[in-house]
């Protein structure tokens, strides 16, 4: 993988643990992307990223790229080099190393191992067939496993008491995550450390002080502020942008347009990201390149514009031509 669009210059490769002394993290605003190699980045991926590295880029700071391979088993091979090839066609520069999940066990067995030692955490039996039904997790292992001889996993004790920030779209957000979800698996019976776990522990240790993503994951929101205040971790601010969903409603991510990106139509599909994103339709660009596009979007930005909506429908048809001047018919809506 060439480290042509590393804004840093340095190779793109995995870092490795760093002793507690030399996790400072840098003064500013540091935004971040962190795709999952579990397929190829579709036209919902292009939209957060490019919400993301908008407002960072817009705010002098800086924007990571994470590759969150912590759940092995759904690895897609060659996802994750496919990813970051997109991400350098659509002329994203991150700065910095990629930091992998894959290689941060020891940071996450350290978390968990600080939650166990404060009586914070308890094993669970429950499998998934066993919870069926449950729309949370109604605390049976809470007193200890109750299938002896099972593998388990570990949950965080929830305690009742509402969690509330303001999301810079979205607006003032409040859930009882005791009811919304009860007790929180943090380690799965399988042994791989949780997303939930996984995500917090590594927003801190990169300083990332923003997080702009999807709205589909704000759900998901409180349960990971409740975890980083049991661990008494610092708490982004957080943009959530509208989930792109079909005309009538339907996920992106299982329709047509789900497919790979066009690394052939990457202008015009860039600039139709940026009128999803609230940008007025780029003007006639003669003889535009990407790098031309994102000076023009930058310059522009501003994440007010953002509809303040939990999703976005798109105009119905599967691959409609699109035309910006100059630029090319072809991709996606």
């Amino acid at each position: 993988m060439s480290a042509a669009r590393s804004s840093t210059g340095t190779e793109t490769t995995a870092t490795a643990d760093q002793p507690a002394a030399e996790r400072r993290p840098p003064a500013g605003y540091v935004g971040r992307f962190a795709p999952s190699p579990t397929g190829d980045l579709h036209l919902g991926s292009l939209y957060s990223a490019a919400a993301s590295y908008l407002e960072a880029r817009a705010r002098g700071g800086r924007w990571l790229v994470r590759m969150e391979d912590v759940d092995r088993p759904r690895e897609v091979a060659g996802s994750s080099a496919r990813i970051l090839s997109t991400l350098e066609t659509f002329g994203f520069q991150w700065d910095g190393e990629i930091l992998r999940q894959s290689q941060r066990g020891e940071a996450y067995r350290a978390a968990l191992d600080e939650l166990r030692r404060r009586g914070l955490t308890f094993e669970c039996s429950c499998s998934r067939l066993a919870l069926a039904g449950e729309e949370r997790y109604p605390g049976h292992c809470r007193a200890g496993p109750r299938e002896r001889g099972a593998s388990t996993a570990t949950r965080l004790r929830v305690d009742p008491g509402e969690v509330r920030f303001a999301d810079r779209i979205q607006g003032l957000q409040a859930q009882d995550v005791s009811c919304a979800s009860g007790d929180l698996v943090i380690r799965r019976r399988d042994g791989f450390f949780a997303y939930l776990l996984a995500v917090v522990v590594d927003d801190a240790f990169q300083g990332v002080t923003e997080v702009v993503r999807g709205a589909d994951l704000l759900e998901h929101t409180p349960g990971q502020i409740y975890l980083q205040r049991r661990l008494n971790l610092a708490t982004p601010a957080y943009a959530h942008v509208p989930a792109l969903v079909e005309a009538d409603g339907a996920k992106l991510a299982k329709s047509a347009r789900s497919v790979p990106l066009d690394a052939a139509a990457a202008l015009p599909q860039l600039l139709y990201v940026f009128e999803l994103l609230g940008l007025a339709p780029a003007p006639p660009l003669a003889g535009a390149n990407i790098d031309g596009a994102w000076a023009w979007a930058i310059e522009r930005w501003s994440i007010d514009r953002v509809p303040r909506k939990a999703a976005l429908p798109l105009p119905p048809g599967q691959h409609p031509e699109i035309s910006y001047s100059g630029v090319g018919k072809r991709g996606l809506p």
